[in-house]
């Protein structure tokens, strides 16, 4: 996710692997295969410089796979959030290129040896802390609002 290509993804997920968690992401994250989950790294990188996670833990117990994980970088580009219909729904801009760390758990379930499945339990509030995010001050959710707009001229263009 943090620096691989379509191929190397390919090389790991399946060919009908499914992001559970793509409802928040851009359009093209909410399909099947590696091409989707491509999609999904993009948008990371877009956001997050440096993108990085620690495994502490894994299990495995018949076809799923559980990973325990810190995930760390620093945020340099707008996090664009979507709504069930995958029209912008909220940006948080950056805020100077503030570094993060956050544990996450991941869960994927397996077929032909490879990721057919994904969905994760994130620390977001955690997140949103650290950046800066939350709560917003006032000069802030103003450049949210201004970020949104902008993000939905270009989504519609």
């Amino acid at each position: 996710m943090a620096t691989g290509s379509l191929e190397e993804i390919a090389e790991v997920y399946g060919p009908e692997a499914t992001n559970r968690e793509a409802k928040g992401e851009p359009p093209t994250t909410r399909g099947r295969g590696p091409e989707a989950i491509y999609a999904t790294a993009l948008w990371l990188r877009q956001a997050y410089s440096d993108p990085r996670w620690e495994v502490h833990d894994a299990v495995q117990e018949g076809d799923l796979v559980v990973l325990h994980a810190t995930m760390s970088g620093r945020q340099t580009g707008p996090f664009i959030a979507y709504a069930d219909d995958a029209s912008v729904e909220m940006v948080f801009p950056p805020r100077g290129g503030r570094a993060f760390a956050v544990t996450q758990t991941h869960w994927f379930r397996m077929k032909d040896g490879k990721i057919d499945e994904h969905w994760a339990n994130r620390d977001d509030l955690g997140l949103g802390q650290q950046l800066g995010w939350t709560p917003p001050s006032p000069i802030y959710l103003a450049r949210m609002l201004t970020a949104r707009r902008r993000a939905r001229r270009r989504a519609t263009a």
